[in-house]
């Protein structure tokens, strides 16, 4: 864990209650700078893989952008299962929806270490990567960094035996109803984890609890926004110990806001953390406001802190803050629940019993509740239990005591008339809480609860506060012994990360009188343009051809739907369609000329990227994307799709031809041919067939073709030339573009060619 924290802006927003998927769900953005805990990560060793679900393959190596894997289950699958890892592995989500066809349905075994993790990021920025459920089983060394996990059915992210999970800048949504519990039960729930680091992440969706920890040892959660949910938006329990929960807003719940401690089944918890329901709890700095229960609770704790926090709207049901048993059972593990009894464990086997867990060393310190006029807890200010007795046998203090060493003072609490009932049992603690508090005989003024602004008027001069307390472990249960925690529980910082310094105000806010000056507010992300384009090469090109158009712009684009590039062919207007890219800075379209096509002055660009309706491009951080083309030339792109033809046939001139004469035939084509091996033209010499070869002619309009006649031929009535050209095996004639040319020839007239021998000397009468 590092020494350096962040600050964050106050929160300005109003609060409607929310039934099913929130689009007002918009993640809190915090500044890098202040004093609320981070985990370090440090500057670990790692391997990048890369991900990409639309334009990625499986069959690639994954190291790059362009060579990223397509399925995030083929990414896990090469990180090494059950093995320490010396190279971390870091997966990069290129944006778009990861649907559960191509994640992981169970996350297992992947043991990183601090200088070798496992992280799994948006790499186009926090929320760009959209995941379902996860559930992940015995990792280590894990980081989740800006996700967006979003289901509608069971836990949308747990964590079962892990140790050593970040999980930041993360979007973690239950969808569904929950007033009718058709959404997951838990939103995020982490069991029988250590070192478990939650910060601003947004959590929210459940029809029990948002946040359930159970038998988590070490970690934090800051600066988070966790809601919507049936019953608490957040407890830890089961053995939870040395968490510090600060800086988060906790809102739209049903139980209640926060509590340490709770119920657990015995064979769920960790030795030796076998007794209370939660151990060194620090829950300070927090924003609770719209709960139905109460804003803050302890149920079986031991050494517990709840100090500066602000609560509002809180407790209709029946009272704002509570301190009673927590419940311990046995769930049907007997075995289990009998080892944990004999190591000195509280408890029982008795499936379904109900044993009372005790609170002890609970200090409710300086906080600010402010119920607004119309808004009131229904029966009481507080419910601090009376003592009950635990079963023979449980191993837990007989009596069992909800307020053992309980301290509330310094707190100012606003929340219905003059008279309502305090709540407190115990008598020598009702005194002390009606001396050392300001009950209903302060108001709190806040700048602006309803619009989400809730630290206290500057002009407003609160009651003096009390200093906090030190934690203690002399008196921590001594079978089995737990390790000592912390001592020290000073409050050095605010809900939004700013230095307490000098006479402190209750609440989550620094001291009344001075205003606390947030971070700048965060501004949009800047809008991606067009940087250039990368145009096929120069040339002339012929139907079937595929001219492929590269769209660079400033940052990485997401694309859904088929955007295009306009072109103009000739005098026709055409379209590229968009071929990939998608989450990366270079789009890809593509157009495949047709028959149709046809333009000898080079093609031209439209002015600006099509997006049809069905269609989105999308900047990081949903930044605008600017789709206008800058001017380009594209005129040395010509479309030649009309194949050479013969225009005419220039035969030799009439008369007679003998042997060793040479029969020139000229073929004129309707544009310049380049010529691929040797064609010929046919004649028909009196009856015999002939041909005459291709001799020059290769790159202009005439081709020229030869013929020496023989001695046996003979052709008195003139020769015939055929209705075509011949082609050898592999032969071409082709225009510039490719186009191959058309063979047939007009008959040109030849009756006038004639071939005719010399008639041979008559022998003479030797003597």
């Amino acid at each position: 864990m590092s020494g350096s924290w962040f600050p964050r802006r106050p929160i300005r927003r109003p609060r409607p209650p929310c039934v099913v998927f929130e689009t007002c769900e918009r993640r809190q953005v915090m500044s890098g700078t202040g004093l609320l805990p981070a985990y370090d990560l440090g500057t670990p060793v790692v391997a990048d893989v890369w991900v990409d679900p639309v334009a990625g393959s499986d069959a690639r190596g994954g190291g790059s952008r362009g060579e990223a894997l397509r399925t995030l289950s083929e990414a896990w699958r090469r990180v090494p299962m059950g093995t320490e890892l010396s190279t971390g592995v870091r997966i990069n989500l290129v944006a778009g929806t990861y649907g559960e066809s191509i994640v992981p349905n169970y996350w297992e075994s992947r043991h990183g270490t601090q200088a070798a993790p496992v992280i799994i990021r948006a790499a186009d920025g926090a929320g760009s990567a959209r995941l379902p459920n996860m559930n992940v089983f015995d990792c280590r060394h894990l980081v989740l960094d800006g996700l967006d996990l979003t289901a509608g059915g069971g836990d949308v992210l747990h964590l079962e035996r892990c140790t050593n999970v970040l999980v930041r800048d993360t979007t973690i949504r239950g969808t569904g109803d929950i007033a009718a519990y058709a959404a997951p039960q838990e939103t995020f729930k982490a069991n029988q984890c250590q070192h478990v680091y939650v910060e601003r992440c947004d959590i929210s969706g459940a029809t029990d609890n948002a946040v359930d920890f159970v038998g988590v040892q070490y970690g934090h959660v800051v600066g988070c926004r966790i809601h919507r949910s049936n019953d608490w938006a957040m407890y830890v329990k089961g053995g939870s110990a040395y968490l510090t929960v600060t800086g988060n807003e906790f809102f739209d719940a049903g139980t209640g806001g926060f509590t340490a401690g709770q119920g657990t089944g015995f064979e769920f918890m960790v030795s030796p953390w076998l007794h209370y329901e939660a151990y060194d709890i620090v829950f300070t700095n927090n924003v609770i406001h719209d709960t139905a229960g109460a804003g803050m609770g302890v149920n079986g704790g031991y050494d517990i802190l709840m100090a500066h926090n602000t609560l509002y709207r809180v407790g209709a049901r029946s009272h704002v803050i509570e301190v009673v048993f927590g419940s311990r059972t046995c769930d049907g593990d007997q075995a289990t629940c009998r080892g944990y009894l004999a190591q000195g464990g509280w408890g029982t086997t008795v499936v379904g019993g109900d044993e009372p867990i005790p609170n002890r060393n609970v200090f409710i310190l300086n906080n600010v509740v402010l119920n607004p006029d119309g808004f009131a807890s229904q029966w009481q200010q507080f419910t601090v239990a009376r003592s009950r007795t635990p079963s023979a046998g449980s191993n837990i203090p007989d009596p069992a005591r909800a307020d053992d060493n309980v301290v509330i003072r310094g707190n100012v609490i606003w929340n219905g008339a003059a008279d309502m009932p305090l709540g407190i049992e115990s008598e020598t603690l009702a005194a002390d809480v009606l001396a050392y508090n300001s009950i209903n005989t302060v108001r709190p003024r806040l700048v602006d609860p309803a619009g989400g602004d809730f630290r206290l008027d500057a002009a407003f001069l609160p009651p003096a506060t009390v200093p906090m307390p030190t934690f203690g472990w002399s008196d921590a249960p001594a079978r089995p012994a737990v390790p000592a925690g912390r001592t020290d529980t000073a409050v050095a910082y605010d809900f939004t990360g700013a230095a307490r310094s000098g006479p402190q105000a209750a609440g989550a806010f620094a001291s009344a009188g001075v205003a606390v000056v947030p971070p700048p507010l965060p501004q949009p992300p800047e809008a991606v343009s067009v940087q250039g384009v990368s145009l096929p090469a120069a040339g002339v090109r012929r139907a079937g051809d595929v001219l492929t158009f590269q769209i660079v712009m400033t940052a990485p684009v997401t694309v859904t739907g088929r955007p295009s590039l306009p072109l103009v062919i000739g005098t026709a207007s055409r379209s590229a369609a968009f071929v990939g890219g998608s989450g990366s800075a270079t789009l890809s379209f593509a157009y495949t000329v047709t028959r149709q096509d046809q333009d000898a002055d080079g093609i031209a660009l439209g002015t600006a990227v099509g997006v049809p309706a069905a269609a989105a491009l999308r900047g990081p951080g949903a930044a605008t994307v600017r789709v206008a083309l800058p001017t380009v030339d594209a005129s040395s792109i010509r479309i030649d799709t009309v194949p050479p033809r013969v225009l005419a046939v220039v035969v030799p001139a009439a008369g007679t031809y003998r042997a060793g004469d040479v029969l020139t035939f000229s073929i004129r084509f309707s544009e310049s041919v380049t010529v691929t091996g040797t064609p010929y033209a046919s004649l028909l010499v009196g009856r015999t067939p002939r041909r005459a070869a291709y001799v020059s002619g290769s790159g202009t309009d005439t081709l020229v073709f030869r013929y020496a006649i023989v001695p046996a031929d003979r052709a008195p009535a003139g020769i015939t030339v055929g209705r075509r050209l011949w082609l050898p095996a592999g032969g071409a004639i082709r225009d510039v573009a490719g186009n191959a040319a058309l063979l047939s020839l007009a008959a040109p007239s030849t009756a006038g060619i004639r071939v005719r021998q010399a008639a041979a000397a008559p022998l003479r009468a030797v003597r």
